[in-house]
């Protein structure tokens, strides 16, 4: 249960910019501890016990290998602290993050194949702008393709992105464009996209606007099949495409959603703490028209201490709510890596429309993913490949004349 007046006091102490002791009381709430000091106003600091403070945003660690052993390490810049509370939080200095890993930018070659290209774009509305960048296959020659909308996780940029999923590969091969929104550090202190808030969960409205402007920009100015049109993310990119996928179920065709949460399992920041912690609640999809859920793709580790696993179940509870489906379930081990599970829902058409990948041992990280990018873990399943498979098996039906 939530404690109103040590909420409270949490504010107090994030405008205060002690982040780290507003972080630490609203744990201590969550868990059901007694917090002391917490209403007495003082400005001494909360001791963390040696517990690093949870991003609110879900946040991604990578898996890197040493002498065969799997290492879970943040590979973030960026400390892992209370943000995105208050726009005009300031971050604090000296909160480096233990384990932190200095990466070097990827270099070309590790983001776009040979022969293909990644242009910069921008697009403006009414809710601000955000820049992009778009992966155009070399066989692309003025025929309609599919087109991927790929939303980054914390810290993260579309390069990054890019070369630890090794989408823009994949889509090479099956003939792809993918575009790649960049969050804004203005926007959100680690460049995530804000997934908790109630005015980001809306159609026409603050960032789904943006990311639908993007996806519809990119169609105006190439040849796009307007009929598959998809959206996936990591994390908080993953959170993001499950609310676009509820708010413009007209416009993509099918989500994929990696390590992520489902659309309204927050609405504000203590819920958001919570939602990461043990789940959701129940969720309210934001949908315009009530239409159909669209179909999901789902990929999470069981060892995720950053985003609960729970949340990809819930993400599937909340899609097949409406639509009669059969279960089948499929067992699997990547050779030297993970053992996984995956469930599949067919329709009445015998055809797939949820898919749930539960990856055994993993951490919050992209599976199967490069190490050139951060936040993967090379030993998982290739979610890349999967997640691109199941997006081509889907489109949006023909609308009636």
């Amino acid at each position: 249960m939530l404690k109103q007046d040590i909420v409270r006091e949490a504010t107090r102490l994030t405008r205060a910019g002690q982040l780290v002791e507003a972080t630490a009381l609203l744990q201590r709430m969550l868990r059901g501890e007694s917090a002391p000091d917490a209403t007495s106003r003082t400005t001494g600091r909360i001791a963390l016990a040696g517990r690093e403070p949870p991003i609110i945003d879900a946040k991604a660690n990578s898996v890197e290998e040493t002498d065969g052993a799997q290492v879970t390490r943040a590979t973030s810049a960026q400390p892992r602290k209370l943000h995105a509370w208050l726009d005009r939080t300031k971050p604090r200095s000296g909160l480096a993050m233990p384990g932190v890993i200095k990466r070097a930018p990827p270099s070309t070659a590790d983001i776009v194949p040979e022969g293909a290209r990644f242009i910069e774009g921008t697009y403006s509305n009414a809710a601000g702008s955000r820049a992009y960048r778009l992966f155009i296959p070399s066989g692309y020659q003025g025929q309609p393709l599919p087109l991927v909308v790929m939303l980054h996780g914390c810290t993260q940029s579309p390069d990054d992105f890019a070369a630890g999923t090794r989408m823009n590969f994949i889509a090479e091969e099956q003939t792809c464009f993918v575009v790649y929104p960049a969050q804004r550090s203005d926007a959100n202190q680690s460049k995530c996209w804000n997934w908790f808030r109630t005015a980001d969960q809306q159609r026409g409205g603050g960032e789904p606007s943006l990311i639908a402007g993007i996806t519809h920009q990119v169609m105006r100015d190439y040849s796009v099949d307007p009929k598959r049109v998809y959206v996936g993310g990591l994390s908080a990119g993953a959170a993001a495409a499950a609310i676009m996928g509820a708010t413009y179920n007209d416009l993509y065709a099918a989500v994929g959603i990696h390590s992520g949460l489902a659309c309204g399992a927050a609405t504000d920041m203590p819920s958001a703490f919570a939602a990461m912690r043990q789940g959701g609640g129940p969720g309210r999809r934001v949908i315009s028209d009530g239409g159909s859920s669209v179909p999901t793709i789902v990929f999470h580790g069981d060892r995720d201490i950053t985003v609960h696993p729970n949340n990809g179940d819930q993400i599937l509870e909340q899609s097949i709510r409406t639509t009669s489906t059969q279960k089948q379930v499929h067992r699997g081990q990547v050779a030297g890596g993970h053992a996984y599970t995956r469930t599949i829902h067919t329709g009445a058409s015998g055809r797939g429309i949820f898919e749930h990948w539960n990856i055994h041992g993993a951490g919050h990280a992209w599976s199967g993913g490069s190490p050139a990018g951060s936040y993967t873990d090379p030993r998982g399943p290739d979610a890349t490949r999967e997640m691109l498979r199941f997006f081509l098996e889907h489109s949006l039906p023909q609308q009636p004349c």
